[in-house]
This record gives C-alpha cells, sequence and structure tokens, in this order.
C-alpha cells in the first residue's frame, strides 16, 4: 500500500478523546503508510468539548489532498458545521476520498448529505436527534461502526478505535491492526453492539467475569467446543453461562467462538506457510468447505482471495 495521506478535522467543540483516536491508531511511529495531519476549519486553536482548546496548523486546503478524512465527535451535534466545513467535505467525498466519522461526526456528514440513502450510526444517546435532523439517513442505532465502503460512521467514544482498526485490518491485514490494539491495549475486535452499554432500567447482574472462559476458549480452538464445554469450565448451567456472556460480550457463546476463529484463521492465513487444510483444522473448522463457508459469509471472500490480499509471505 503506498503512502496514504489521513486527514482528521477538528470542528468547534471536538470531542478530545475523538480527536486523539485517529491521530494515534493512524500515527507514523507505527510501520505502516500511514501520514496523519490535522486540520481545521481555521488555522489556530480550537476549543474542545472538555473546555480547553488545541492548536491546530492546517486548514480546510489539508481535506484537498487527503486519501481518508475523518471527523470526531463535536458538541453539541444538533448545529451544523459553517457551509465552507460542508463544502470542503463533500467535495472530498465527490473526489473518492474515503470519508469517516467517529461518534457525533456523523453530523456533520449528515449535513454534507455524504449520508444521505446510507446506513450511518453515531453515539446511542444522539441517534433518535440525527434520525429526527436527517430523515434522509438510515440511523441504525445498535452498530459499533457501519462500513459503506467509501463513508464510514462509528458509535460513541470508545467505538472509533474499532472503526480504526478495523479500516487498518481492512487496508493492511488482521496481524497489523491485531499488533496495533496491542500496543494501545484494546480488544482486536470486539463483538456485540451499543445495546449493551445502553443505561437499563435494573442494574446489571453481578457476578463473577467470565474473561478466564474466553481467555481459555482461545487456547482450545483447534478443537471442537460447544456451550457445554464453555459452561463446565466456568462452573455454570449452560442457561446461566449463556446469560452473561450475552451480558458482557453482546452475543452469544458460539457466536463469540466463531468470531475468534476466523480472526485465528485470518492470522494464519496472512503468515502464507500453511496450507488451507491445516489452517481450517488449528481454527476448529474441520474441513476447507467449513472455512470457505464461514469466511464467505461473514467477511466476503475466501480464504485463497484473502490470502492474496494480506499474505506477507508474498
Amino acid at each position: 500500500m503506498p503512502r496514504h495521506d489521513v486527514v482528521v478535522l477538528a470542528l468547534a467543540g471536538v470531542v478530545a478523546l475523538d480527536l486523539s483516536i485517529p491521530a494515534q491508531l493512524f500515527a507514523e511511529r507505527y510501520p505502516t503508510p500511514y501520514r496523519v495531519t490535522v486540520c481545521a476549519a481555521e488555522p489556530g486553536e480550537v476549543m474542545t468539548s472538555g473546555g480547553f482548546a488545541v492548536r491546530v496548523a492546517g486548514g480546510l486546503t489539508a481535506l484537498a489532498g487527503a486519501d481518508t478524512v475523518v471527523v470526531p465527535g463535536f458538541w453539541p451535534p444538533g448545529e451544523p458545521p459553517q457551509s465552507a466545513v460542508l463544502d470542503a467535505l463533500r467535495a472530498a467525498y465527490e473526489r473518492g476520498c474515503r470519508v469517516v466519522s467517529i461518534c457525533t461526526g456523523a453530523f456533520a456528514l449528515a449535513a454534507a448529505g455524504i449520508l444521505d440513502g446510507r446506513s450511518a450510526t453515531t453515539h446511542w444517546r444522539q441517534a433518535e436527534l440525527l434520525a429526527r435532523l436527517y430523515p434522509q439517513v438510515r440511523v441504525d442505532r445498535d452498530a459499533l461502526y457501519v462500513d459503506e465502503g467509501q463513508v464510514m460512521t462509528s458509535a460513541g467514544v470508545a467505538a472509533g478505535i474499532d472503526l480504526c482498526l478495523h479500516i487498518i485490518r481492512s487496508d493492511l491485514g488482521a496481524a497489523v491492526a491485531n499488533g496495533i490494539a496491542r500496543d494501545i491495549v484494546a480488544a482486536p475486535y470486539r463483538t456485540g453492539g451499543q445495546s449493551q452499554y445502553v443505561e437499563r432500567s435494573v442494574p446489571a447482574e453481578q457476578g463473577e467475569s467470565l474473561a478466564e472462559t474466553r481467555a481459555w476458549v482461545l487456547g482450545q480452538l483447534h478443537r471442537p467446543l460447544t456451550v457445554a464445554d464453555l459452561a463446565r469450565h466456568a462452573r455454570l448451567s449452560e442457561r446461566t453461562l449463556t446469560r452473561r456472556f450475552v451480558a458482557e460480550t453482546g452475543v452469544t457463546p458460539m457466536r463469540w467462538v466463531l468470531t475468534a476463529r476466523l480472526d485465528l484463521a485470518r492470522e494464519l492465513l496472512e503468515r502464507g506457510d500453511l496450507g488451507i487444510e491445516q489452517v481450517a483444522g488449528r481454527c476448529g473448522f474441520g474441513t476447507p468447505g467449513s472455512l470457505r463457508m464461514h469466511f464467505r459469509r461473514v467477511l466476503g471472500t475466501s480464504p485463497r482471495d484473502y490470502r492474496k490480499a494480506f499474505s506477507r509471505a508474498g
């Protein structure tokens, strides 16, 4: 992949954590082709939603040379950015630039008309406002992020990490994304949707975390696993195991296991030193046909094509 310029647009009232996420994950200190620039409507100080200012050297002209534009969240989201910002965003989109939003940054993309007729997401607290202000946008209230190809949106704050890792994984492969995730001490792939974070009318059930059981599963992916196996390890009934698993991860135990198997398969395929049958065996799919079926259904490609795209063996 040739040099790829990522431009992060800091709007007035920018959420500081949203701003730092792409700057950190696409940082030059990682061995990636990304080069990050932060810009604003006008060079100078930009006040954050936290009440302190950040100094930004670049203006809107930076968007003209961007390969990817990231719009972090800003506050209040119901007030559209000035017309010059919207024009610059539209111009970047129309020339084929990838356009990304984190949290309430989706409101800027919607105001520019970039989300018209598309699925998009934002922080769950602001999803109703986005749908009301921009009825032409199909608001996905549960997704951690939505990938519509050239246009991508993410949910609140930390979901920006999920989306940036997804972009890196799509551009450079799972091994690079997972390495960066380890560096920043984040989950390389977080399952479940926003519903697991929405305020509940009753407190979430208290009890021991299933982290130990999930860690155990990662060492057992080569063999068949059932809900009964996980329940036995956690010393719980299958019903209780499933209920707690969904509460902690947002997905069922076997859906989580499948995701873990696919992540391992991607890393093994990228290494390039194992045949498809060996990869299927080590990941617990049993047969190459089963691996191909799940790869196609979940990732939309075949193991062979994935290896061609991301193999480090050349």
